[in-house]
């Protein structure tokens, strides 16, 4: 895997092939694709471990010196992939699993300084804000009310007009009109202010690494030097231009410090969230004298240890209520403001808020296992991902600087060699090159979206995971659901009892029982309660929701079940079970009982076809071999289902239903909620979602699946973008790309919508950047001055790149202006 856009094959054993889907892999730019098992290249299990470890790094200015950081650390002996985010700054790095992070963290830093930039090995444990660590103070004194970061610059560039009044007509003040207070002036500036930008961009030069700052300071001080040249030999008959140098340093400054700031408000979300959660706890501790309540740091805290969390109070860690009532605000987890009732062994999270009643919590999970901890730790690498689209950037960026250079030089070539203008306006159109180019917009344009998206996901509950993620779904053509849970409630009920045990007249009657239309002095008949003892005796043990609602009828119907020697259960199919009586049970569906050979009478037949299309579920159940009656069941639509389907598809995407129900039963469902038949995929077993999903892919389709099960995982992974439910298991949320905190699948339309919103702001900041620089460099190198007589100040050259660099910013954080 080394390099850029190469194939990866992998293939597990066991001859079954899988699609690995990685955002972080896909990240750098590596493909994906399965592939047969007979052309498969043997990979040693120690050539697919891997590791990765955090850096901080502090000196980056634009994407050029992303460019540069990564292929430095691309050159470290067991790097396979790097990846480096200017508006975090920080990187992430995959090294192979034979090295520790400990001794691979010094040569990275040491090839990032040989670079000109400063790092920080960031541990797994440490929770702390490298970022701010690694930045310059920002609280520094004020001047009249404004941060020194906004006065200096303003100042600057209020004495650079000043000294130049004369030139709109204003008397010159006294002294300040002076060509040697200019010259004061503009030492000053370059010497002092100005001097950690030049002096940067000299190692960055130094170092084979220009960056955005390298141009600075070569326009600043090529025009400081000419203007000392025309003032200290002024039989040259040049021109003085020390206000521009000033000027333009002021504008450069005032730009970085609003683009700071911006920034700052970009990555507010991350900060909110890790504000959160309090400092310490009331920890409680045994004693002669009864339980004390201890403050008690909250990082000290361990699992098993008992708290008090008073009315008005954060819970501070995930935990189980032991003692006490109250109820939760879990806005900050799932962006709900209703409260939610907690009672006696209920699961609390850290940093929701306790509003009603005193509760004693007993501590569950602490530290990076806390769901806010983890909540953070995925935004994090969210806001520190790439779009694959930004490495174009990335690739421009790289050779952006001597690019610039190379213009500027012919620029001031062509006009003072070929058309042989005057010197110092050929080196003023040349030093406009170098201060107009603007590569920091072009990094900046995908990570600052990136980040002010998910900020705002995270707050609604809807956690993106990064940039790779928001670039599928805004190619998606098709959403997937699976039925089960998800469209469902999950929670199936037995509705009717159909036995054929009957005979009259020899022929075998069909009785069935609809237990929603039973009066409450009739009896349930005893076939049908004989049908639930069976069943439900089966289902013991089988863990599945259909069981489950069997044993919970049986139970509702004070039904005791029978003792079981073995039970075997056959995934998609049903159950094999044994009585301690020697009868075998089958229950399950009608073709796996027809592979069973029980036969299965057309009667029967037809009343299941007549049961499904009511939506209903059939199950068979048999004793040695013979049928003996059906079970129907109903999981209800969820309330919002139909409506979230109408929005998806208003959105020009189309809806698939999985399901395991047969054709009718999945037909029913789907005319409910509106999904034409056709799209609603009948009698998938648990493990071949995956292969429905692979054969949409085949299509051409490019698909959301949604679910929340295990069972679920293999096709999230499969699918172009996987969307877990949260209240789902690890693995499934893990390998999704969007995780609904709430449960809630009416949050699925605002997560596309968000999603596509961020995504065409990256594209509509890169096509900002590119254009920029396009317009920007030839009208700066004069292009326009032979027919129309204008030409680009080095001054306004400053205040443009200034602009556009904030330009970007600002952009991204209109995305906030959207939210509903």
């Amino acid at each position: 895997m080394d390099g850029r856009n190469q194939l990866c094959k992998f293939v597990p054993a066991g001859g079954q092939t899988y699609k690995v889907v990685d955002d972080f892999f896909i990240n750098f730019g590596y493909k994906f694709v399965t592939v047969p098992q007979s052309t498969a290249t043997p990979i040693s299990q120690s050539s697919l471990q891997s590791s990765s470890l955090a850096l901080a790094i502090a000196g980056m200015k634009c994407a050029g010196c992303v460019a540069t950081v990564e292929k430095r650390l691309l050159t470290c002996v067991g790097v396979k992939a790097a990846s480096v985010n200017l508006l975090t700054e920080k990187a992430t790095v995959i090294y192979n699993a034979e090295n520790t992070a400990q001794e691979l963290a010094p040569q990275l830093i040491e090839a990032i300084a040989k670079a000109g930039f400063s790092a920080e090995f960031i541990s797994k444990d440490d929770r702390k804000n490298t970022r701010n660590s690694l930045s310059p103070n920002s609280a520094k004194n004020s001047w009249f009310g404004l941060s020194q970061e906004i006065a200096i610059p303003a100042l600057l560039v209020i004495l650079a007009i000043v000294g130049h009044l004369g030139l709109i007509g204003v008397a010159d003040l006294p002294l300040i009109g002076n060509m040697y207070a200019h010259w004061v002036v503009s030492t000053v500036a370059l010497g002092w202010i100005g001097r950690p930008i030049w002096w940067d961009g000299l190692k960055s030069l130094w170092y084979r690494a220009p960056n955005m700052n390298s141009l600075v300071g070569l326009g600043t001080v090529s025009a400081y030097l000419a203007s000392s040249i025309a003032l200290f030999v002024p039989q040259l008959n040049w021109q003085c231009f020390f206000e521009e140098p000033v000027m333009l340093l002021g504008f450069v400054l005032l730009g970085q410090a609003l683009l700071e700031r911006a920034k700052g408000k970009a990555s507010n979300a991350i900060r909110a969230l890790m504000e959160l959660q309090p400092a310490s706890a009331r920890l409680l501790v045994s004693s002669t004298d009864g339980d004390l309540q201890v403050p008690m740091p909250v990082e000290e805290l361990q699992v098993g240890d008992r708290i008090v969390v008073w009315a008005g109070e954060k819970i501070p860690v995930d935990g189980e209520i032991i003692a006490g009532s109250s109820s939760v605000d879990e806005s900050m987890l799932t962006g709900e403001s209703v409260p939610v009732t907690k009672q006696l062994g209920a699961r609390v999270t850290g940093a929701t808020l306790n509003l009603t009643g005193a509760i004693t919590v007993q501590v569950l999970q602490t530290g990076s296992e806390t769901t806010l901890a983890r909540i953070v730790s995925l935004v994090e690498s969210a806001q520190a991902s790439k779009a694959p689209i930004q490495y174009l950037a990335d690739r421009v960026a790289g050779y952006f600087a001597y690019s610039v250079m190379a213009i500027a030089a012919l620029t001031f070539l062509i006009w003072y060699g070929l058309i042989h203008a005057e010197i110092v306006f050929s080196l003023r159109l040349a030093i406009a090159v170098l201060v107009v180019a603007c590569p920091c917009a072009l990094g900046l344009a995908t990570p600052t979206a990136i980040m002010v998206g998910t900020g705002i996901g995270a707050e609604k509950g809807i956690l993106i995971k990064g940039g790779a993620s928001l670039e599928k779904i805004d190619q998606l053509s098709a959403v997937v659901f699976d039925k089960t849970g998800t469209l469902t409630t999950g929670k199936p009920e037995v509705t009717d009892v159909v036995t054929n045990d009957l005979i009259v007249f020899g022929r075998q009657l069909i009785e069935q029982t609809t237990f929603k239309s039973l009066v409450e002095e009739r009896e349930v008949p005893k076939s049908a309660l004989r049908i639930l003892q069976l069943a439900a005796s089966a289902e013991v043990g089988a863990n599945h929701i259909l069981g489950a609602a069997t044993i919970a009828k049986a139970e509702e119907l004070s039904i005791e079940l029978l003792p079981t020697q073995s039970s075997q259960i056959v995934a998609g199919c049903g159950v094999k079970a044994m009585l301690t009586t020697g009868e075998t049970i089958l229950v399950g569906n009608g073709a796996w009982l027809q592979e069973q050979q029980v036969e299965i009478s057309s009667e029967m037949l037809e009343r299941s076809h007549n049961l499904a299309e009511f939506g209903k579920t059939p199950i068979f159940i048999a004793v040695d071999s013979q049928l003996v009656g059906i079970i129907a069941m109903r999981d209800r639509l969820k309330p919002e289902a139909h409506e979230v389907v109408r929005q998806i598809e208003a959105m020009g995407l189309q809806v698939w239903m999985l399901t395991g129900d047969r054709q009718e039963t999945a037909n029913a469902i789907a005319n409910q909620l509106g999904i034409p038949s056709e799209r609603a995929i009948a009698e998938v077993k648990p493990d071949g979602k995956a292969d429905a999903v692979m054969k949409l892919l085949a299509e051409g389709q490019r698909v959301a699946m949604i679910g929340d099960g295990v069972n679920d995982a293999p096709a999230l992974a499969s699918a172009t973008v996987g969307i877990a439910l949260s209240s789902g298991t690890d693995v499934a949320m893990e390998t999704a790309d969007i995780v609904l905190m709430r449960h809630d699948i009416s949050d699925i339309v605002p997560a596309i919508q968000l999603s596509r919103a961020t995504f065409s702001k990256i594209r509509q900041n890169l096509f900002w950047a590119f254009a920029y620089n396009t317009l920007a460099i030839p009208i700066a190198a004069g292009i326009l001055y032979p027919s129309f007589g204008i030409s680009l100040n080095p001054t306004i050259a400053g205040l443009a790149m200034a602009f556009s660099s904030v330009s970007v910013v600002l952009s991204s954080l209109s995305l906030r202006s959207r939210r509903k």
